[in-house]
């Protein structure tokens, strides 16, 4: 009879890459879509309160975006360097890497906190005198920076989960936040069931409020459930350097790629903001509405991530090139979907979020131009998860650098300058080509330079 525990090490390693790719992504897949939604409805349910309510929404999501950039980046870095010892045989110290990113989580969410409490009114001035957007964008920054330990100590648990090869505990994580948080926006928002209305504040309280009820949840699953592959004590933990160094040196560069993207949007909306605040709160709707695309190809890429790190672990390269192979193909399908639904129904997406004249005339324009890149950013998603997997996050960096701050906000300037409004979208297309060709180049080079010697240079396993 086999055992369990070793099949479901193993499975990394020998189960037919279609099938093992799937059925760890559809989890994710789902816990992502969900995500998106909760996003989206939340949009819809502040889009109700007026437009000033989402443009302050859509200000503050740049330090979202820096939120988010920082547990993802974490996340990224504690998968990785799991599953590369897993593929090494190397369980006892598989664990002592999740120990490492509890206690990373706690103390990155901390700082987080402090810093959003003092600078959130500041921010939100940086674009705009009116005393509203300002009062209810600084209202739902400090909840949401605050609280934000919710988010980060789940995602150390999702991360610690999906480095073993479970995928399922983390989608079920997702969903409860996701329900518990839809659930509550219009009773925080609104005022339903004697609850105070509380506006742009509510939607941030069910935010929070939602995180904290998954990070609950998570915990018990990782420490006590027993449904974890690896065994968590903290009573017998021992610090080591080497690995807070081997996180950071792929969760770094990953979270500087995710918070260039906070870079971005609050340039993309300095420039924006000549054109009026409109079309700031459409890119806002945007950046909501375009992570129903691109949410499974983060479900994705966060299946193919452990695969990707145990397989290179195991200097198998012929299951790591297939596995990019079976990943790109699903991310372009997705991809090439997305943009033909963008192009046919622009303005039934755009409706859903009670929408002025001026920002239906701009958002139909803007949803069809962008969506143009969305193919080519799927097989540059794709490309970067594996850069990550294999400990070389920092290409992912610099292509992130390369397509945001190289290209994109210079090319959307002169664009906004040449042509106005109707020509800053494209910008988003012109830096994805640059983007692509720049990995492609990396991936080649790494191909050449690492896969090809692993014939000559046979894994040594270790106990």
């Amino acid at each position: 009879m086999k055992d369990t525990k070793t099949e479901k090490r193993n499975k990394l390693g020998v189960v037919p890459i279609p099938k093992l790719l799937f059925s760890m992504s559809i989890p994710a897949i789902i816990s992502m879509m969900i995500q998106a939604l909760y996003n989206i409805v939340d949009s819809i349910f502040v889009a109700q309160i007026g437009e000033e309510a989402l443009t302050a929404v859509s200000l503050a999501f740049p330090i979202q975006m820096i939120i988010i950039s920082c547990f993802v980046g974490l996340g990224v870095g504690i998968n990785s360097a799991i599953s590369r010892r897993l593929g090494q045989n190397k369980n006892s110290e598989a664990a002592n890497v999740a120990e490492h990113g509890f206690l990373l989580a706690v103390l990155i969410a901390a700082v987080l906190g402090i810093l959003g409490f003092f600078t959130a009114e500041a921010f939100i001035s940086l674009f705009t005198d009116n005393a509203n957007i300002i009062a209810q964008g600084r209202a739902y920054l400090m909840i949401v920076t605050v609280f934000c330990f919710g988010s980060f100590i789940t995602q150390a648990a999702f991360s610690t989960l999906q480095g073993t090869g479970e995928m399922i505990q983390p989608m079920v994580g997702q969903i409860i936040g996701a329900v518990t948080n839809i659930i509550l926006d219009p009773i925080m928002i609104f005022g339903w069931f004697g609850f105070p209305a509380l506006g742009v504040a509510g939607a941030a309280i069910a935010t929070v409020i939602g995180q904290l009820f998954a990070m609950v949840y998570m915990l018990l699953i990782v420490f006590k459930s027993g449904k974890s592959y690896l065994k968590l004590d903290y009573q017998v933990f021992h610090y080591e350097t080497k690995i807070v160094k081997d996180i950071f040196k792929v969760g770094l560069p990953a979270a500087i790629m995710q918070g260039l993207a906070s870079l971005m949007i609050t340039g993309y909306n300095l420039i924006l903001a000549g054109f009026g605040m409109s079309a700031v709160a459409v890119f806002g709707v945007y950046f909501k509405i375009q992570s129903i695309i691109f949410m499974p190809i983060f479900g994705l890429g966060q299946g193919a991530m452990p695969i990707f790190g145990f397989n290179f672990g195991a200097r198998n390269r012929e299951r790591f090139n297939e596995t990019l192979k079976v990943a790109i193909t699903a991310a372009l399908s997705i991809m090439i979907i997305g943009t033909v639904l963008f192009w046919i129904f622009p303005a039934q997406i755009m409706m859903a979020f009670n929408p002025s004249s001026e920002m239906m005339e701009i958002g139909v324009n803007c949803l069809r131009s962008i969506s143009l890149a969305f193919p080519l950013a799927g097989i540059s998603i794709m490309l970067s998860v594996s850069f990550q997997a294999i400990g070389k996050a920092y290409v992912s960096m610099i292509a992130s650098f390369i397509r945001q701050m190289v290209v994109l906000l210079p090319v959307t300037y002169l664009l906004a300058q040449a042509g106005g409004l109707d020509w800053v979208w494209y910008g988003f297309f012109i830096s994805e080509i640059v983007c692509l060709a720049y990995e492609l180049f990396m991936f080649r080079w790494y191909q050449r330079t690492i896969f090809d010697t692993w014939e000559a240079a046979p894994v040594i396993v270790q106990n």
